[in-house]
């Protein structure tokens, strides 16, 4: 039968052979991660640390410095450096939303530091290459970086302890798994 495709080619949910949705795709490349930072070789602090400095870099707008800053402090701080690169990049799902959490972020460093919230935003007074300059980081990227510690500070530290008791559970798991199979071998 000419008319049916191959069994090798995937399928999406509908069951035909057309390319993967974009929700099938991201939930792939969710739980491909998900197994490998389950499965890294390192201890449970180690891995939930590198995971949270990930998500805590991933948050600020040190654009093309999260990677490095991530890795750089996973491995000053002892943790997985695997980890802080898989979580640093995990912000990339989000990225659509990213202007409106920039917005967010710099009204909440405005806030806290100048106890304001301006009405109007003052981006239209600013030429695309005055945003080359050192002196808009104070006008515009100090509010924004001090914003963004209002999400990356929670995030990082309910990344850090829920990973941690999940990888404890895990590895205490695996552990039993371990026992439960040499036990019967000990005994013949």
């Amino acid at each position: 039968m000419p008319d049916q495709p191959p069994d090798d080619q995937p399928k999406n949910a509908g069951g035909d052979n057309a390319r993967p949705s974009v929700w099938e795709r991201l939930k792939r490349w969710l739980q491909a991660h998900h197994v490998t930072l389950m499965t890294l070789p390192d201890t449970p602090h180690s891995i939930a640390l590198g995971s949270a400095i990930g998500i805590f870099f991933g948050f600020t707008p040190l654009f093309g410095m999260k990677t490095l800053l991530s890795l750089a402090f996973a491995w000053l701080f002892k943790g997985n450096k695997i980890a802080a690169f898989i979580c640093v990049t995990l912000h990339d799902i989000i990225l659509p939303f990213w202007p409106a959490i920039f917005l967010w972020q710099y009204r909440m460093g405005m806030w806290a530091l100048h106890r304001r919230v301006p009405e109007r935003l003052g981006f239209r007074h600013v030429a695309l290459g005055d945003y080359m300059e050192w002196t808009t980081f104070f006008t515009v990227g100090q509010p924004l970086l001090v914003g963004s510690l209002f999400l990356a500070l929670p995030a990082a530290t309910l990344v850090y302890f829920g990973l941690r008791a999940v990888l404890i559970r895990s590895h205490a798991r695996k552990a039993d798994e371990v026992r439960a199979t040499e036990a019967p071998a000990e005994t013949r």
